[in-house]
C-alpha cells in the first residue's frame, strides 16, 4: 500500500530540548514536496509547541495536548472533550500539586499519580491518567494520540492504513497503533520498541531524518509485523487460528470451477472492509453484490453497460468507502475492452491517493494473459487479489509477484504443477495434489509466509454476508460421495440419494409428504445445506420451515422448501 501520510512525536522523536532538529525538519518538507503529507502528534500545550517550534505551517496538521487539540493549517483549533472542572483544578491546589493547564489537558510530575489519582476517584470524573517519562497528564477518557491523529486524517480525507507513525515514549503506543506501520526509536522506551513494527537505531532526531527520506524512495510501505492488522480465515484442525497480515501483500485464491474461490475472495473483502480498508472488487459475475449489507460500500453496474470509470473514481477517493464494480451483464469482450482502462485507471488513482487499498480481481485468467501486464497493474505497490481456477493463464510477471496463495479444491495436475512452481518448495511439491484434491467444501489451504511456505489446510470461517450464487450455475454441482442427500422412511431409501441442489428439490417433489415431514423435524435438510454448500442463509431459512413443521404451521413442506433451494439459486421454482 502507498506511503502517504508520516505522523510523528515532537520531544523526544524529532526534538530535542524542545528544539526541532533542522535536519528532521528539511526531511519533513523533502516529504511534503513528494505528497506525503506531515503530521506532528504531541502531548504538549499547541501554545507551547508554537514557543518552541515557531510557525507550524512547515507540517500540514498537529495534534496537540494528547490528542484533545486539532490544528489543521487553516482555521481556529478544534477540541475534543470537556474542560478540566474547576473543582478539580481547586482539589489539586488544596492538596499542593504543581500542574500545568492546557484546553484540555492537566500536566503534573509522574510522582503526583496517586494523589492525582485519588482527586479523580473522590470527585467521581470521567477522566484518565497518562504517562509520559517523567510526567503524567490528566485527560478526558477515550482520548489519546490514535483518537487526535484519526481526526486529523478524517479532516483531510486520509487512511491511518497509508501511514507511518514514529514515536519514543509510552503515550506513543496509541500513535502507532493507529498507523499501518508503527516505528519507535532504539534512545526511548522498550516497550514501545518490542510492540513497534520498525526500530530506528541511532542516537537521536537526525537518525529519523535518514529514515524519512529512506522511506520516500519506496512507494509502498514496508512489510511491517505478520501480527499486526490480521485478516481472520478460520480454524486449523488443531483449533488454532489462521490469520493472514493484511498489509498490501499479493494474494492468489485459486481452485476448480464452483469450488468455492468467490466465497474466500469475499471473507477476505469482509475482513478489509471491516478493519477500515478501502477494497475495490472487479465482479465479473455478480458474486459480490451482497458486500453492499456492509458499511461503506456500494454496488456500481447492475446494468448492462460498465459503470463509468468517473463514477468509480468519485467513490474511491473516499477512504471509507469501497465499491463492487457488478460486470455480470456485461458481454466477455467488452469485460475485457472495458478493464483495460480500469485497470490502469485504479492503479494510477492509488499512485495518486493511496486509495484503494485493495483491488480484487475475479475470474483474472480472462484479463491478466496480457504481454504488457504493467500496463495493467502497479506490481510496485501491489495489494491485488487475484481469483482464478486457472494459475497457468497468468502472466509470469503476475506469479512471480504472489506472495500468499489460499487455494480450494484443485485436481487438474498441470494447474497444480503451476502452483508447485510458484512455491519452488519440495514440501510443497510432494503434499499439494494429495491435499487440494481433498479438500472438503469448506476447507482450503494457504501458504505464506506465517505458515513458513508449507501449505496449512484449515476450516473457513463463517462468512458475515451470504454467498451470492448466479444464475443456477451451482443447481447442478455434484458433490463428493458420501456427502450426497438420501430421503429415508425408517431408514430405508425412498429416492435416488440428492447429489446436487438440483436433485434435492426434485426429489422434494417426488417423495411422500411424511417423509419429507420426519426430516424437518429432525432439521437434517437444513444441517445438509450448511454442512456440504455452506450456505448459511439458506439453511436458516430451510429451518424456519422445519421449526413449522414441527408445531404443525406447515403440513406439506416440500414445495416450500424446494422454491427456497430453486429461488435462492437463480432458477423459477
Amino acid at each position: 500500500m502507498k506511503f502517504a501520510v508520516l505522523a510523528l512525536d515532537y520531544d523526544g522523536t524529532i526534538a530535542t530540548e524542545g528544539v526541532l532538529d533542522c535536519d528532521v525538519k528539511a526531511a519533513i518538507k523533502e516529504a511534503r514536496a513528494n505528497g506525503i503529507v506531515v503530521v506532528i502528534v504531541t502531548g504538549r500545550i499547541l501554545s507551547e509547541l508554537i514557543e518552541v517550534a515557531g510557525n507550524l505551517d512547515f507540517v500540514d496538521a498537529v495534534v496537540a495536548e494528547n490528542g484533545a487539540v486539532l490544528a489543521l493549517a487553516n482555521g481556529q483549533p478544534r477540541l475534543t472533550g470537556q474542560a478540566p472542572t474547576q473543582s478539580f483544578l481547586e482539589e489539586l491546589k488544596r492538596r499542593k500539586i504543581d500542574f500545568k493547564l492546557g484546553q484540555r489537558i492537566v500536566e503534573a510530575n509522574a510522582d503526583t499519580a496517586l494523589a492525582v489519582l485519588d482527586s479523580i476517584r473522590t470527585l467521581e470524573l470521567p477522566l484518565a491518567i497518562l504517562f509520559n517519562q517523567g510526567r503524567l497528564m490528566v485527560l478526558p477518557q477515550s482520548v489519546s494520540k490514535g483518537t487526535g491523529l484519526r481526526r486529523a486524517l478524517n479532516s483531510l480525507r486520509l487512511s491511518g492504513h497509508n501511514a507511518i507513525g514514529i514515536g519514543n515514549a509510552e503515550n506513543d503506543h496509541d500513535l502507532l497503533a493507529e498507523c499501518e506501520i508503527g516505528v519507535a526509536v532504539s534512545w526511548g522506551s522498550p516497550r514501545l520498541q518490542a510492540e513497534a513494527d520498525e526500530v530506528i537505531h541511532g542516537d537521536g532526531p537526525k537518525a529519523v531524518a535518514s529514515y524519512i527520506r529512506q522511506a520516500m524512495q519506496r512507494p509502498r510501505l514496508p512489510p511491517g509485523r505478520t501480527s499486526r492488522h490480521q485478516i481472520t480465515l478460520g480454524t486449523a484442525h488443531d483449533g488454532s487460528p489462521v490469520a493472514a497480515a493484511a498489509h498490501g501483500r499479493n494474494v492468489l485464491i485459486v481452485g476448480e470451477p464452483l469450488s468455492g474461490k468467490s466465497f474466500v475472495a469475499g471473507l477476505t473483502c469482509e475482513e478489509m472492509i471491516l478493519q477500515g480498508y478501502s477494497v475495490c472488487v472487479v465482479d465479473p459475475e455478480g458474486d459480490y453484490s451482497e458486500l453492499e449489507s456492509l458499511p461503506g460500500v456500494v454496488v456500481l453496474g447492475h446494468e448492462r453497460r460498465p459503470p463509468d470509470l468517473p463514477d468509480v473514481d468519485r467513490a474511491l477517493r473516499h477512504f471509507d468507502m469501497s465499491v463492487v464494480i457488478d460486470l455480470s451483464q456485461v458481454g466477455l469482450g467488452e469485460k475485457i475492452e472495458y478493464l483495460k482502462v480500469l485497470l490502469p485507471m485504479l492503479a494510477s488513482l492509488r499512485r495518486r491517493t493511496g486509495l484503494p487499498h485493495q483491488i480484487v480481481l475475479d475470474e483474472a485468467h480472462y484479463f491478466l494473459q496480457e504481454t504488457d501486464i504493467k500496463k495493467l497493474l502497479d506490481m510496485e505497490l501491489g495489494a491485488y487479489v487475484i481469483v482464478t481456477y486457472r494459475p497457468s493463464d497468468l502472466h509470469p510477471d503476475v506469479r512471480s509477484a504472489v506472495e500468499v496463495v489460499i487455494a480450494k479444491r484443485l485436481t487438474d495436475a498441470h494447474e497444480v504443477r503451476t502452483l508447485q512452481a510458484m512455491a519452488r518448495d519440495k514440501k510443497v511439491e510432494a503434499t499439494a495434489i494429495s491435499m487440494l484434491s481433498s479438500l472438503l467444501s469448506n476447507e482450503a489451504v494457504i501458504a505464506a509466509q506465517e505458515t513458513h511456505g508449507s501449505l496449512l489446510r484449515f476450516t473457513l470461517e463463517t462468512r458475515l454476508t451470504s454467498h451470492v450464487r448466479h444464475r443456477g450455475k451451482y443447481l447442478d454441482v455434484e458433490v463428493e460421495s458420501g456427502h450426497e442427500f438420501v430421503f429415508t422412511e425408517h431408514g430405508t431409501p425412498v429416492a435416488q440419494p440428492a447429489r446436487s441442489l438440483r436433485q434435492f428439490a426434485s426429489a422434494l417433489y417426488e417423495i411422500p409428504s411424511s417423509v419429507a415431514g420426519d426430516h424437518a423435524r429432525r432439521g437434517d435438510l437444513s444441517r445438509w445445506i450448511a454442512g456440504v454448500f455452506y450456505d448459511h442463509r439458506l439453511a436458516s431459512d430451510i429451518q424456519n420451515l422445519e421449526q413449522d413443521s414441527r408445531t404443525r404451521r406447515i403440513a406439506d413442506v416440500r414445495g416450500a422448501i424446494a422454491s427456497l433451494v430453486l429461488d435462492r439459486y437463480g432458477s423459477p421454482a
